[in-house]
């Protein structure tokens, strides 16, 4: 076969080979059905508000509420002289008869305080009543035309990851605002040498100035009032804590109505911390739990039952003392939980029951020697706070 012959015979087997693949992807193709979905009418396709859209409106919103606070008292100096002593911090209006809202650090011992608005209207403010246990206060000023109330949130629906904005004064710079997330709920924080449990963590920027100013919703809520930040500069370092709103409107309508914050009181005046180890070194059983060490006489818990105690714990002759030198004093029963709630210190015990109300029955969890028992105790109030 000659040369020319053999590649007239390739090219056709080629040119054939295309023509069937060209004849074979050219036929029709076979119907495929393809599911369609109709999006529902009650879907709202609108585009999230940006970041910036949201921290422009809450602060257009709520600024006018938020007022800048300068403390004026007369302090002793080294030489036992007495000057002049300035601090500054942040409030908000909480009711339209001119209520305002702030902490109890912000005003201390005030002799005189200055309640400065957005616009730079400036009013004398006078210290209604002012609460060291959830470090809040309340401030009167003369109500006037135009004046904006803050719209209060629920704390009790809140969720990590929301955004937040806060607004206050940082060292005196009036009307500031910053913007983050809730970085974490139900913190444990010390404030006035007391731990504060289930406080708002938020990394939106809180500086010297901005305590007792309001941390914001989305909605343009307030849901905090900003209180405390962790630091080992003095500044902020991305960790700021808020008091949850619910527990702070509590304590402003005790304190707008009373004149001072009122709590509920099982009666506990004095006791112990327990941990297992020391607790069996002294006969105890090894539980963790608040060992009570007096109550009061007329006090809910020791109508219910409940027992402090009755004897010194001594070893070979010496007495016994807590981590705090205070003396072990034994026969008393020990607090494991309320409502079900564990007890482990005094501090988490205080806080489960500064969360019930005056006249609300709590069931308390109690060792007695080494048995287990229960109490249906009515709360009374606290007649130490005034």
């Amino acid at each position: 076969m000659s040369r020319k012959l053999s590649l007239a015979i390739t090219l056709a087997v080629i040119f054939g080979s295309g023509l069937i693949v060209g004849m074979w992807l050219s036929r029709s193709p076979s119907p495929i059905e393809i599911a369609t979905v109709t999006p529902p009418s009650t879907i709202d396709y609108k585009p999230l508000e940006s970041g910036e859209a949201v921290v422009t409106r809450v602060y257009r919103s709520l600024s006018p509420t938020v007022v800048n606070i300068v403390a004026h008292k007369l302090v002793r100096n080294f030489w036992m002289q007495v000057v002049p002593q300035t601090g500054q911090g942040t409030g908000f209006v909480i009711d339209s008869r001119g209520y305002i809202l702030t902490n109890n650090h912000v005003v201390g011992n005030a002799e005189n305080l200055e309640v400065t608005f957005l616009g730079d209207r400036k009013l004398n403010g006078q210290l209604l009543a002012r609460d060291p246990v959830s470090d809040l206060a309340v401030i009167k000023v003369e109500p006037f035309k135009g004046m904006k109330v803050a719209p209060i949130g629920d704390s009790d629906k809140l969720s990590v990851g929301q955004r937040v904005v806060a607004i206050g004064n940082p060292f005196g710079l009036q009307h500031t605002v910053t913007a983050g997330y809730i970085s974490a709920l139900n913190r444990d924080v010390q404030i006035n040498n007391r731990v504060i449990i289930g406080m708002i963590q938020t990394d939106a920027a809180i500086n010297p100035g901005n305590s007792g100013g309001p941390l914001i919703n989305a909605e343009g809520k307030v849901i905090g009032v900003n209180s405390a930040i962790y630091s080992s500069s003095g500044g902020f370092m991305g960790i700021g804590l808020a008091l949850p709103i619910n527990r702070a409107k509590r304590v402003a309508q005790d304190m707008i109505k009373w004149g001072r914050a009122i709590y509920p009181w099982l009666g506990v005046l004095a006791w112990i911390d327990l941990e297992p180890r020391p607790a069996a070194q002294v006969g105890l059983p090894p539980v963790k739990g608040v060992l009570i060490v007096q109550l009061g006489q007329e006090s809910p818990a020791a109508k219910a039952g409940l027992h402090g105690g009755n004897r010194f714990a001594t070893y070979q002759g010496l007495l016994l003392r807590s981590r705090d030198g205070r003396p072990i004093v034994l026969g008393g029963d020990i607090i494991l939980a309320v409502d079900g709630v564990k007890t482990p210190t005094f501090d988490k015990y205080r806080n489960v029951i500064l969360e019930k109300k005056v006249g609300e029955k709590v069931r308390v969890t109690y060792l007695r020697g080494k048995e287990q028992h229960t109490a249906d105790i009515t709360l009374a109030p606290d007649p130490r706070i005034h």
